[in-house]
């Protein structure tokens, strides 16, 4: 099957998400059920990637400014300008790509070569708006939030890892965070992380739901999501910032 098949079938698939839910109650039960699986369970590697990355930036920032004549706030400034801009939406995203995109696609996947799809079905209900539209709205809900907290966490990574190596003082670290702030950069971030939440949650699903075969399809197909997903987003991801930032 050809990339324009593909691709058309991914819209088409688009098309049957957004129906309206046949039963509200459980629709909502659902979403609660995807935020927790989805999101909470990822929370602590964001964090835990967000605070070392963090640490990292800060350090090699430090270790390229040895010219006596740059002030040393530029540290925290260019730390604080790398995690918002590219490091906490982006690597962030394809780091949950990798996580939230395996088990979407797994678990769809074995539901379709399980039959189970076949029997939601058999029984009148949009089986890709059962399964899907929950799974999109948790990432686009909880997502913005879960970056904008690993921001604040790779802010703190660096100024804990000036702190503990000595390469920088960490007033100056503080004063170069708060230098020429612009909620625009925060904007920027959260439509990157919107339009990659909507892709993690989707093309796993595709690669799932269109499954064909055993267990070995499922893991096929889960390797083939996580690399599509990470394609995508790093080609939106250029996109977007031509598109916004030039």
């Amino acid at each position: 099957m050809n990339y324009i098949e593909h691709v058309g079938k991914y819209f088409l698939m688009l098309g049957r998400v957004f129906n309206a839910p046949v039963r509200t109650k459980v629709f909502y039960q659902t979403i609660l059920k995807e935020i927790e699986d989805l999101g909470l369970k990822s929370l602590g590697i964001v964090l835990f990637i967000s605070l070392f990355i963090g640490g990292v930036i800060a350090l090699q920032t430090a270790i390229n400014l040895e010219n006596p004549f740059i002030p040393d706030y530029l540290i925290g400034f260019a730390t604080k300008r790398s995690i918002i801009l590219e490091f906490a939406p982006t690597f962030c995203s394809i780091i949950l790509a990798g996580k939230v995109g395996s088990y979407i696609t797994s678990s769809i996947g074995t539901m379709r070569v399980t039959e189970q799809i076949d029997a939601l079905e058999v029984m009148g209900i949009n089986s890709l708006n059962h399964l899907v539209l929950p799974k999109i709205i948790a990432t686009v809900i909880f997502y913005p939030f879960l970056i904008t907290l690993g921001m604040f966490v790779g802010i703190l990574g660096g100024w804990l890892a000036g702190t503990l190596s000595s390469q920088f003082k960490a007033l100056e670290y503080i004063q170069g965070v708060q230098l020429d702030f612009m909620p625009f950069l925060l904007f920027y971030s959260t439509v990157k992380t919107l339009l990659f939440a909507f892709l993690i949650a989707t093309i796993p699903s595709y690669h799932g739901y269109y499954v064909k075969g055993g267990s070995i399809a499922v893991g096929r197909a889960s390797t083939q999501a996580v690399v599509w997903t990470t394609i995508v987003i790093v080609l939106c991801n250029y996109l977007l910032t031509q598109l916004i930032l030039t």
